[in-house]
């Protein structure tokens, strides 16, 4: 005696789409997008930037050193003084010699202050200094 298993649905079609390719897919070109985006870095302060009618607008990524109200500088969210301006810029332009300098200065920062950042900057190698304003 042979017993004949029969089998529920198997006559027709599963009516399920299996999307676990495209979900693959889907986070593929999410890390893609990731990698391939081009991070702005920001100095971690707010400052207040002097207004100038002749600003442009940089293309190129760039070191942002900021300089607030109180004279702290800044660069990455930690304070490294007017001193360490020169060994993190040597140690950036390392990687593309052409990269800008721009110091993002408080407009009440006093001019002494900003000219030995400028001139640290230069010292450690910077080929461009640029000061941020607003238009």
């Amino acid at each position: 005696m042979r017993r004949r298993r029969a089998f529920v649905g198997s006559d027709q079609g599963s009516d399920e789409i299996n999307i676990s390719p495209l979900i693959d897919m889907v986070f593929i070109l999410l890390i893609f997008f990731i990698v391939t985006t081009v991070f702005v870095e920001e100095t971690g302060i707010e400052v207040t930037k002097p207004q100038a009618a002749s600003s442009v607008q940089l293309e190129k990524t760039s070191i942002l050193i900021a300089i607030s109200a109180n004279g702290n500088v800044v660069y990455g969210g930690r304070e490294i003084g007017s001193n360490g301006v020169r060994a993190v810029v040597r140690r950036l332009i390392q990687e593309d010699s052409d990269i800008p300098v721009i110091i993002q200065a408080d407009e009440s920062v006093p001019t002494h202050l900003l000219v030995r950042v400028i001139d640290e900057a230069k010292l450690a190698g910077a080929q461009s200094v640029n000061i941020s304003t607003k238009k």
